[in-house]
This record gives C-alpha cells, structure tokens and sequence, in this order.
C-alpha cells in the first residue's frame, strides 16, 4: 500500500470543477462551447471560456491595428455568449467566465489551462487544411497529456 501525500494537488477526485473550453469564434469552437456547457452544467462545475487573441508581428509590421481588430472579437465573442446564456437561462444555469489571453492558441491555452487550474478541456476540431502537415491545437494538446482533452467536430 502506498501513502497518500496530503499537500499534493490531485485533479478530478470528485468531478471536475473546471471544465475550459477554447473559442475563437469558429463555428466547431462554439459548438465546443455549448458542448463545455453542457458538461459544466451536469457536473456542477465552472465553464472557463478562453479566447487566445493571436499575435500577428507580420500586422504590426506593416501597420495594422491588430490589437484593436483581436480585442473586437474578444467583445463580440462575450456578446454571443451572454445572448446564448440569457436564451436559456430558464432552462437550466450554468456558471460561467470569460478569459482572453495573447499568443500563439496552443501556448495560450496551455497557459490559461495551467492559470485556472483546469479539471477538463474542451476545443472543436481544427478547420484548417494545413494542420494535416503541423499539427493541431487539438492533437498538440491531447500530445501534453496534461489534461482529459475533448475534440469537438
């Protein structure tokens, strides 16, 4: 028999408490979303809803407004999920916040996943072609092995 080491943290004893889902606004992202939601909701958890507002040098570069145009998405990501939540706030509630973070998706979601002390993490499939060749964000994830991973189509 082994000695259980009381200060250590351990992940999921009873349920998940945070379940974070990543949104970037694609329509698999959502669905991932109010997928995250529905998990939360069963489990009584904290649904941590993370958009990773990409650093574009090539647009700095050149002069574009890419802070403003990232933080536009942020604002209007947080609009659809209130409209969303307040359509079925009758139906049942679930707890919920928003979170935006800078960088590269896979970094930013490692670091946001890290900061809430995430239970779960929930993303959609990739839609880009590319990513047969580099590799998702998703698969880069479930590769961490750091978290129970759910890829949403």
């Amino acid at each position: 028999m082994s000695e259980q080491q009381p200060d250590r943290f351990e992940r999921g004893t009873d349920g998940p408490k945070v379940i974070m889902a990543g949104i970037d606004g694609s329509a698999s992202s959502l669905r991932a979303a109010a997928y995250a939601a529905g998990l939360a909701r069963r489990q009584n958890a904290l649904l941590a809803l993370v958009y990773v507002q990409p650093v574009i040098p090539a647009g700095v570069a050149l002069g574009a407004p890419v802070t403003g145009t990232t933080q536009e998405i942020a604002d209007e990501l947080v609009e659809e999920i209130r409209t969303s939540a307040e359509r079925v706030k009758d139906l049942w509630r679930v707890r919920w916040e928003f979170h935006t973070f800078r960088g590269d998706a896979y970094a930013g979601l490692v670091q946001a996943a890290e900061e809430l002390t995430a239970d779960a993490v929930v993303v959609g499939a990739s839609e880009s072609a590319g990513h047969r060749f580099v590799g998702s964000v998703a698969v880069r994830l479930v590769k961490a092995g750091r978290w129970p991973v759910t890829v949403v189509p």
